[in-house]
């Protein structure tokens, strides 16, 4: 009788252990207030298997009561779980994560009577002037560096002048001309100065109010800055360097730019 009864017993061992080593897979999901929760590495540092989240934070990776897993991610601080059997049982978990925050080691700044406050510092710090050439007071250090198309036409026109040019003129200024290479060059710089002074226009505005004010695509921005820019009027009115009135005046081009390319 007693031998009748040990083998449903054993029996039950074994199924309780096949049990304990039996793999199933985990579902569950990356919480977290503030964080994406996108690309969280899922690893089982016991069976050396790793799964990636998803961009809603799901995961879902085989594991084994006893296991341990680690969630990892730049912006999080380490977490590890074990798989204990409530958690193996579970049909679908939640992991909160905690925002990782950098702790900055503190700085001393009182002994160079400093406040922390760049304000406040800036005036007291004693700087060495930066070696330039309006520091180093070099002749023609104030004057402006003309553009390659600038230098090219004046290469082309006459170059820089020598006492030889006296006696023997240069013939490239009447060859050039002749060509018609001196006409194209002026061109150019006419055309690089147009785009030099819209690419300031440009620059005036971030990129959202001619999104969001003009309704202008991010796409078109450029195309529209060219439209702009072949009306003559607008020369005229960069040149006044009023902010409120070259906006007005690309608020009144965008309703025609608009209304050419079908985009209301």
């Amino acid at each position: 009788m007693r031998s009748f009864l040990a083998w449903p017993a054993f029996f039950l061992v074994l199924y309780a252990s096949a049990q304990d080593g039996e793999s199933k897979v985990l579902t569950g999901r990356v919480t977290s207030d503030d964080e994406d929760v996108v690309g969280v590495v899922v690893q089982n540092i016991t069976s050396d298997e790793a799964v990636i989240t998803d961009f809603e934070g799901k995961f879902a990776i085989d594991v084994q009561v006893n296991d341990t897993l680690v969630f990892s991610a730049v912006q999080f601080v380490k977490k590890m779980l074990p798989v204990t059997e409530v958690l193996y049982h579970a049909n679908y978990i939640e992991v909160p994560m905690v925002e990782f925050v950098n702790q900055l080691k503190e700085v001393v700044v009182r002994p160079y009577n400093l406040s922390g406050d760049l304000n406040q510092d800036l005036g007291k710090l004693s700087l060495q002037k930066d070696v330039s050439a309006e520091a180093l007071n070099l002749p023609n250090a104030h004057q402006r560096i003309p553009t390659q198309s600038e230098r090219m036409l004046d290469q082309a026109t006459m170059g820089k002048f020598n006492m030889g040019m006296i006696l023997s003129p240069p013939l490239d200024p009447l060859i050039n001309a002749i060509t018609g290479r001196t006409k194209m060059l002026k061109n150019r710089v006419k055309v690089d100065k147009a785009y030099a002074r819209t690419q300031r226009v440009q620059d005036f505005y971030v990129d959202s109010l001619f999104v969001a004010t003009l309704k202008i695509p991010m796409e078109k921005i450029d195309d529209f800055m060219y439209f702009c820019e072949v009306d003559e009027a607008f020369q005229t009115t960069v040149d006044t360097h009023d902010k409120l009135k070259i906006w007005d005046f690309m608020l009144e081009k965008s309703r025609a730019y608009r209304k050419n390319n079908h985009l209301d």
